[in-house]
């Protein structure tokens, strides 16, 4: 069964950097697509961007395209979020998720890790 894990969230100040890590198990992953959303108090869950785990292409939402970078590390198993330049308007929980490709929804999903930016 597949499981995802989130590491990395906390409190940091407007315009500075951090990394979150989603590390998933279960299974092999080359078939699969990985993705961040994040939610915000009060707001609905949006999607931050994905990475298909095969060849590394990568697509992010208008809102975060230019700051925030998603990679893979396809021999320790773990996905990154890179955010630069955050915003307040970026403090959420932020989730792991995965689909195979056959799919097209996200169908595992992580416990979420909180960031906040203070102004």
């Amino acid at each position: 069964q597949v499981q995802l894990a989130e590491y990395g969230g906390g409190l940091v100040q407007a315009g500075d950097s951090l990394r979150l890590t989603c590390v998933p198990s279960g299974r092999t992953f080359n078939s699969y697509v990985m993705g961040w959303f994040r939610q915000a108090p009060g707001k609905e869950r949006e999607y931050v961007g994905r990475i298909y785990w095969s060849d590394g292409a990568t697509f992010y939402s208008d809102s975060v395209k230019g700051r925030f970078t998603i990679s893979r590390d396809t021999v320790n198993n773990m996905m990154f979020l890179q955010m630069n330049n955050l915003k307040p308007e970026d403090t959420a929980i932020y989730y792991c998720a995965a689909h195979a490709t056959t799919q097209m929804q996200f169908t595992y999903w992580g416990q979420g890790t909180q960031v906040t930016v203070s102004s």
